[in-house]
């Protein structure tokens, strides 16, 4: 599964077509730009319909920034969420990579959440610090 995760998720930020040339890292990486309420309100609402527990969800400070990749123009927002599981034990602080498109709705897409392996939040962290939007754990 974390295989899984991190080839998805390596293909997503990649922005490359096979008959393309490889974009210089420079091109994956988001202008920073603030978080308009707006904004935070698709982004969690969006995390909230994933969680089995929404209600218990609590957000840190997000990063956000906006690119182009193959001529669609996408919000990066990064941050931390923790969160209950399903039988109200508490699941600490996960973090997330989503993208928001203004183009098409301003439509979600949750890229990836850290899971409870070891790893697990590892990928996502090391996907955010390459968009540009590198994002510290919360602190109880």
């Amino acid at each position: 599964m974390r295989k899984t995760v991190q080839l998805l998720l390596a293909a997503s930020l990649c922005g490359c077509v096979a008959a393309a040339p490889q974009p210089d890292a420079g091109a994956q990486r988001a202008n920073p730009m603030p978080i308009s309420l707006a904004l935070e309100e698709i982004v969690t609402t969006g995390i909230r319909q994933r969680l089995p527990n929404p209600a218990s969800a609590k957000f840190g400070t997000m990063l956000a920034g906006e690119r182009t990749l193959n001529g669609r123009q996408e919000i990066v927002v990064c941050g931390y969420v923790t969160r209950r599981n399903a039988s109200g034990a508490n699941g600490g602080d996960k973090p997330f990579l989503a993208k928001i498109y203004p183009d098409a709705g301003s439509s979600f897409e949750l890229v990836a959440m850290g899971d409870d392996t070891p790893n697990g939040g590892l990928v996502v962290s090391s996907a955010c610090r390459a968009a540009g939007l590198p994002i510290e754990p919360r602190t109880p």
